[in-house]
């Protein structure tokens, strides 16, 4: 140390300090509290306290090594600090001194000028002799009162333009308000001038002169700040420090300094700062600073020797320390992690249902557990040191067991176990499955086998009723009528089939077979699609989807038509997989066709029978035309034979010929068209044209029960996909119905109506087309109402019952509605309004028209 002081070496006894602890500490609290305490403690931790004493005195003693230091460096930092602020003020004062020795030089020289006792020439040797004195004086020159130079002495070394001439009036703006400053002021003015980088730094002095009281010019005399430097600093200062002058804004002037550290280094506890002191210099004032800067003389705290030798002494002994605690540590923790692992292992044997037995080479038993013990009855005194034969063993099985217990010492052991029988203490058996592993000591040497023996009594009847429950199942599944299947996705592995499948498919085809035909995308799965919910049913996409969750399909291999279902389920080892249930359905199929074929015969009937009942009013209806055809021929032969027509008059009644068989044959050709028995046939179709041809064909009726018929069709109604003759057989048999149920109310002439509305609506969220019939009719009674859409009900005596449910059927095919109410003239029934309404194509969709229609009597 510096101080020459003098560390004492010491060491730490834990015994000391348990003594000075019981002499200072224990009288204040009791005596012997502290070993008290001490003894008190469990054994690990008095082994943690143990080491933590000595690394406590370690830390200790490098926290006071590093005190010292840093008391030291202080002291020495502050010790350079005041040197450096004595140098810098004894230099300031020697600058100070030649300083103001010239000034008063110079104020001598300017108060002989005042009194003009001192002229031009003179001026200029006194002047000269000076600058020449004094190498910091470069110029001196006489400004009268207009700011112009009457005379000037400079230096040799002055530059050119730098020199002041004879009768030039200065432009300088800093001299020109230093001068009127002076000349303001009646003071001395110091000022340093702006320098450029083309010109030396320049110290001027002012000073003002008067004649008579007037003020007469200044005195101004130039100083190098450079020479100020230079012989006016004392060299021992300069040779010291780095000295140097700068002007009021901090700029150097002349001399050298010192750069400056990174400011980030600065707040290191190591790092030595930047000693330095500034101190104006008298009397310029702030325009010229003295400033000094000591060099580095030291190495610091970090390049200290000793500091280092201590710190890395401290360090390893520290190092040591923390070594020997873990190492301390680690074997605490081993012996404790061996306690806990032996308490674990005798927890773990005596809390196991599996027994373990060991024994040694020769087949001696060497130790058994609790669990052996409790599952023979026998007791460990009682099987320790036994020899074959064991009293477990029952005495029918001896000589297997012997065999088995020779091939197990001999390590012939399947890795499988070996499932035995064992007797107990009160002589009851029970099925046990042993396992063997050669038993190795610490050195990989082996001394004996270890048998763990498992109580399979239990599995072995659970094992059983599996099988039982397993036969239970496949009877039930063969017994079904209906083609069973389980696959996993994507695979062609057959998990589960039914006698059924076997009989149609015979092999592992018929799984994706199905699948095929019933349009699921056969795809391979993948690791990270989502698991399906096993009991939710997968809607199957198919040309027959009826109910979204199954497909009819048609198999030519074996001729039969299927439905089938396909669920998502989960396997019994985790694996998604797909189970297909397909059902024979020939039958209900032949069935619907049947069905179909008679429903379809029965509209044919409808429409015949309605054509009968209006023949008469048809034969009506075509003799108008037919007679006036008759006419128009008869007139016109007697007039042709009698030559009494023109050929004008010719050409008009031939063409009101032609009209009126065009009008019958009109009749005729619709009349063909109603009752003609054709295939159903779906295409777009303007709802005005077939609205007018119904009202066609139903008018006949109407007009034969003198009942008037009106419609009205609103603007714009889209065309519909339907079968333009099953809904014209619907509007005529409404209408007919309506003139019906007028003529049996026995209307008036004047209340005997019929009309027919045609409209779009929205009807469930979807824009559809309504089609309604209002009569002046009885309307309907309750009884009639609820039983009107039975097939063969009819209120009329020759009436077949089929009218109102084949309309039902034909609109509930396109996929639209029927109802029916009574109109009210206050408590009496005024008429009846039935309707229906028919999806557009838009609300249809594309695919609804494909579908094929259960109750509609045809097959799309």
């Amino acid at each position: 140390f510096t101080k020459q002081r003098r560390a004492v070496p010491y060491t730490v006894d834990m015994r000391s300090i348990l003594n000075w602890l019981e002499q200072n500490v224990a009288p204040k609290h009791g005596p012997g509290r502290v070993m008290r305490w001490w003894r008190g403690q469990a054994p690990h931790r008095q082994d943690r306290y143990a080491v933590l004493a000595p690394l406590l005195a370690v830390l200790l003693f490098f926290v006071t090594i590093i005190a010292s230091f840093a008391y030291l460096r202080l002291e020495e930092i502050e010790r350079d600090q005041e040197a450096i602020r004595h140098d810098v003020e004894y230099a300031q004062q020697g600058l100070r001194l030649r300083l103001l020795e010239r000034q008063e030089q110079l104020v001598r020289i300017a108060q002989d000028l005042s009194t003009q006792s001192l002229q031009i020439d003179e001026f200029k040797a006194r002047a000269g002799t000076l600058i020449s004195q004094f190498p910091e004086l470069q110029q001196l020159s006489w400004i009268d009162e207009k700011r112009r130079n009457k005379a000037s002495a400079s230096s040799a070394n002055l530059p050119y333009k730098e020199l002041r001439r004879v009768g030039e009036t200065t432009k300088n703006p800093d001299n020109e308000s230093n001068f009127f400053l002076a000349r303001d002021s009646q003071q001395l003015i110091y000022h340093q001038r702006i320098s450029s980088p083309d010109s030396s730094p320049f110290l001027q002095l002012h000073i003002p002169m008067s004649e008579g009281g007037q003020f007469a010019g200044v005195l101004l005399a130039d100083y190098s700040v450079d020479g100020l430097y230079r012989y006016a600093l004392p060299q021992e200062i300069i040779s010291r420090y780095a000295v140097s002058l700068l002007d009021g804004v901090g700029q150097r002037l002349a001399g050298s300094s010192i750069p400056q550290r990174n400011p980030a280094l600065q707040i290191l506890p190591w790092s030595q700062p930047l000693n330095e002191y500034e101190v104006p210099v008298s009397p310029v004032g702030n325009g010229l600073i003295l400033r000094g800067q000591a060099y580095r003389s030291s190495l610091g705290v970090i390049g200290s020797g000793l500091f280092w030798m201590v710190s890395i002494l401290s360090v390893l002994t520290f190092w040591m320390l923390i070594a020997n605690w873990r190492h301390t540590k680690r074997r605490q923790q081993t012996q404790q992690a061996l306690i806990a692992e032996t308490n674990f292992r005798r927890a773990m044997e005596n809390s196991i249902s599996t027994g373990m037995r060991a024994m040694d080479l020769q087949g001696r038993i060497t130790y058994v557990n609790t669990a052996f013990c409790q599952m023979t009855g026998w007791n460990e005194n009682e099987l320790l040191g036994k020899m074959a034969p064991f009293p477990y063993w029952p005495d029918e099985d001896r000589a297997s067991l012997t065999l088995m217990l020779q091939e197990e010492l001999e390590g012939r052991t399947p890795q499988g176990g070996i499932q035995v029988r064992i007797k107990r203490h009160n002589n009851s058996l029970f099925h046990a499955r042993l396992y063997v592993s050669p038993l190795v000591d610490a050195l990989g040497a082996q001394t004996g086998w270890m048998t763990s023996i498992t109580d399979i009594t239990e599995p072995n009847r659970i094992r059983e009723q599996l099988s039982a429950s397993f036969e239970r199942f496949t009877t039930v599944m063969d017994s079904l009528d209906a083609s069973v299947s389980v696959a996993p996705v994507g695979t062609n592995e057959l998990l589960f089939s039914n006698k059924l499948y076997r009989q149609w498919f015979g092999g592992h085809q018929g799984h994706l077979d199905l699948m095929v035909q019933a349009g699921v995308q056969v795809h391979n799965t993948r690791a990270n699609e989502p698991e399906l919910n096993p009991s939710t049913e997968r809607s199957i996409p198919g040309p027959n989807n009826l109910d979204r969750d199954s497909v009819e399909i048609y198999l030519s291999d074996i001729g039969k038509w299927l439905e089938v279902r396909l669920r998502d389920l989960s396997w019994v080892d985790g694996r998604l997989v797909q189970m297909i249930i397909a059902t024979d359905i020939s039958s209900r199929r032949l069935a619907q066709e049947q069905s179909a074929a008679q429903e379809a015969r029965a509209q044919n009937i409808s429409r015949l029978v309605t054509m009968g009942e209006m023949a008469s009013a048809v034969a009506h209806e075509l003799n108008q035309p037919l007679t006036a055809i008759s006419n128009y021929c008869n007139g016109m032969l007697e007039r042709i034979q009698t030559k009494q027509i023109a050929e004008k008059d010719l050409l008009e009644v031939l063409e009101k010929t032609s009209h009126q068989a065009q009008r019958a044959g009109q009749i005729i050709h619709r009349i063909r068209s109603f009752v003609k028995r054709s295939e159903p046939n779906r295409s777009l179709t303007e709802v005005a044209q077939m609205v007018e041809e119904a009202v066609d064909l139903a008018g006949i009726e109407l007009r034969r029960h003198h009942v008037q018929l009106s419609y009205s069709l609103a603007e714009n109604l889209q065309a519909i996909q339907v079968d333009r003759i099953l809904i014209e057989q619907v509007l005529v048999n409404l209408l007919k119905n309506g003139s019906e149920s007028i003529r049996t109310a026995q209307r008036e002439p004047e209340d005997r109506r019929v009309e027919l509305q045609v409209r779009a609506k929205l009807m469930e969220d979807k824009p559809v087309i309504e089609f309604e019939v209002t009569d002046s009719g009885q309307g309907i009674s309750p009884e009639v109402m609820e039983r009107m859409y039975q097939a063969f009900f009819s209120t009329k005596t020759d009436g077949m019952g089929m009218g109102l449910k084949l309309c039902r059927s034909i609109v509930e095919s396109h996929q639209g509605r029927m109802s029916a109410e009574n109109l009210y003239n206050g408590a009496e029934v005024a008429g009846c309004r039935v309707s229906f309404w028919l999806p557009t194509t838009e609300a249809r969709g594309d695919d609804s028209l494909h579908l094929q229609q259960k109750n509609s009597g045809v097959s799309t």
